[in-house]
């Protein structure tokens, strides 16, 4: 697996609105975010800038815009994310941690049903 950039909570929130639509120009990009966060154009500018920097986001120039799309998925950031978090934290054992979250956690029936499921096949794997 290629190695995934680490990307900032503020670049998180642009990365967001792009794995929900894309493309988007900038416009589209500062647009949605000044509705959610005090950010003023010059910083969402600033992040977009950075992702592409980071090799995070591509850009294609059509006329004066550019159009700005992912070139990682969002199952990819989180999965590296989450790698990131277990290292500093977990001190090579996941199971503490999973326990944490699930103890704080409101979980419907659908969801404890979908982690029991990953378990299983988990432990299946395991088995073999």
């Amino acid at each position: 697996m290629k190695r995934t950039p680490k990307i900032s909570e503020a670049e998180w929130e642009v990365m967001k609105v792009l794995w929900k639509r894309s493309p988007r120009t900038a416009n589209d990009i500062v647009e949605e975010l000044t509705g959610k966060t005090a950010w003023k154009r010059e910083t969402i500018r600033t992040l977009i800038n950075r992702l592409v920097s980071k090799k995070v986001l591509k850009f294609e120039k059509k006329g004066r815009q550019y159009h700005y799309c992912p070139r990682v998925n969002e199952a990819e950031c989180i999965r590296a994310e989450t790698e990131s978090f277990v290292k500093r934290f977990g001190a090579g054992s996941i199971e503490p941690m999973l326990a944490a979250f699930v103890e704080e956690k409101e979980l419907s029936a659908e969801r404890i049903a979908r982690l029991r499921q990953l378990l299983d096949e988990k432990a299946a794997s395991a088995e073999q």
